[in-house]
């Protein structure tokens, strides 16, 4: 396994936070990193000792900022901090959102703004290599101040309490560390506070939404240019010298990347000449609404990777007796943009849900409901019924949750971000698109049948392949939820984007 990243000194990037999440790539402390943490390290024990008034090192936390502290209850601060906050409800995050959470704190202090000590951060990276994932709720961050709630849960495991997973089990964390033989930290001055303020429950969940994103951008093209084969769409509208003249990086991108997987396709040169003026949108505007989501992700990306390569907490340590209180745990950066994201996901759906329905209503040659024997079978009717119930229940999720605020902490929060909020909406709006899009690919595999013996491109050829493995053409009625939940499968495990790079290689294609 290599060691190739070093935090807070290489920039962190959404492909590195995937590779060290999934073990593929493993992080280290450079001893220029570690030279900053001790030195901010040392500024607090500076403040300790002189009695400077600093926020949350000898004063209380939130309205309790005037509270002054004594030097010899300033460790207990920081441990009671961790214990008070752990107020998180709900189902726990999986062991994924949890260790990119880890990740992402770890760079941050890393950076040496935070004051807390090289032990501390080592127990982290051990934790990381380990994979060791605290237990966190998924609930109860209103993503200002830092994720408050799900961060002091994240980080009761360096004090020996909450639950971890580990190895495939949920334990306790002083059964582990006994097991381990590995003793309880016991937090420093400003330690508790650095660890829990900070926006990385935002923006692992921003992290892991955006990887999930890429896949069904990338996914949506391929299944939309397998419709527009079966109904025997045009690909007049995906012409390059079109998109020059209104040019969106996110529409050219799409009408490029259409107009490589329909390439050679038989299908589409058969009917060049037919008398059709125009198809409908779903279809004619593929690179427009498509091309607008994939812009979305290339703006929630770009601010994503600064997000994750900055100190979100809070006091800042500069050096000696230099400190500033601000707000860069405010979540507001993030929270505008994941709102933004989440429509665009949430479009991706209504599009293909609109290409579904035009395919069973037995129009541009195909059989009503995509089945030749109607009436004793109710063929691909219903399919379409969860799909538009997926479309719907993401239309309400795409409220904004930063267009909400409840002011917290007795009025010295008064603006809080909900990005916490819109991260979660963001991933389940992703989730309900998954199967959207499996409905659709489930219908255009059928309708691409329908014109044998034309073919259709080699990289579309390829993943009706792959389809077929799995999910035979329809002559009857089944439980055609099996089929689904197969090409969710398919979709979800990026395998169908992979057979079709694959296909494209091959081909001597190049998709991006």
């Amino acid at each position: 396994m290599a060691t190739d990243f070093k935090f807070g000194i290489d920039t962190l990037t959404i492909a590195d936070v995937d590779a060290l999440t999934e073990g593929r790539l493993q992080g280290s402390i450079d001893k220029q990193a570690m030279s900053n943490i001790h030195a901010s390290c040392r500024y607090v024990d500076e403040i300790v000792d002189d009695r400077s008034v600093v926020y949350g090192i000898n004063t209380g936390f939130g309205p309790l900022c005037d509270t002054l502290i004594s030097p010899s209850e300033t460790t207990q601060l920081q441990h009671n901090l961790l214990m008070s906050h752990s107020v998180g409800v709900g189902e726990l995050l999986s062991s994924k959102l949890s260790k990119t959470m880890l990740i992402l704190k770890l760079h941050a202090l890393c950076l040496g703004y935070s004051g807390i000590r090289p032990q501390t951060v080592e127990r982290i990276l051990w934790m990381i290599n380990n994979d060791i994932c605290p237990c966190v709720p998924e609930k109860g961050s209103v993503g200002a101040s830092g994720d408050l709630a799900p961060l002091a849960h994240l980080f009761l495991p360096l004090i020996g309490l909450g639950e971890v997973f580990y190895k495939g089990d949920k334990i306790p964390t002083d059964k582990l560390l006994k097991n381990l033989n590995v003793e309880a930290l016991r937090l420093h001055p400003k330690e508790g506070l650095a660890l829990i303020n900070g926006t990385q429950f935002i923006a692992a969940h921003a992290v892991v939404g955006l990887n999930r994103l890429k896949n069904i951008l990338d996914s949506a093209d391929i299944i939309g240019a397998m419709s527009l084969d079966g109904l025997m769409g045009s690909i007049r509208p995906l012409d390059a010298r079109l998109h020059a003249i209104r040019p969106f990086k996110g529409n050219q991108k799409v009408a490029q990347r259409l107009r490589n997987i329909l390439q050679g396709s038989d299908i589409n040169n058969a009917h060049l000449d037919c008398s059709r003026v125009q198809d409908p949108y779903s279809i004619r505007c593929m690179p427009q609404v498509h091309g607008a989501s994939r812009t979305a992700y290339m703006h929630l990306l770009e601010l994503t990777e600064i997000e994750i390569n900055s100190v979100t907490d809070n006091p800042i340590i500069l050096g000696s007796h230099d400190t500033i209180s601000g707000g860069n745990f405010h979540g507001q950066p993030l929270a505008v943009p994941l709102d933004y994201a989440s429509v665009a996901a949430a479009e991706l759906g209504n599009i293909s849900d609109r290409r579904s329905y035009l395919i069973i209503e037995g129009r541009y040659g195909l059989p009503k409901l995509l089945i030749e024997d109607a009436g004793l079978n109710s063929g691909f009717m219903i399919p379409q019924y969860s799909s538009a119930a997926l479309v719907s229940e993401n239309k309400g999720l795409c409220f904004p949750a930063s267009a909400d605020s409840i002011p917290t902490s007795l009025g010295q929060e008064d603006h809080v971000s909900m990005g916490s909020i819109g991260g979660r909406k963001f991933n389940q709006i992703i989730s309900n698109v998954e199967f959207i899009l499996a409905i659709e690919l489930l219908y255009a595999a059928q309708s691409i049948d329908f014109r044998r013996p034309l073919r259709s491109s080699k990289i579309l050829e390829a993943c009706h392949h792959e389809i077929r493995k799995i999910v035979p053409f329809a002559t009857e009625d089944r439980v055609y939820a099996n089929d689904i939940n197969a090409l969710h499968e398919l979709i979800s495990s990026k395998k169908l984007v992979m057979t079709s790079q694959q296909a494209a290689e091959t081909a001597g294609i190049t998709l991006d």
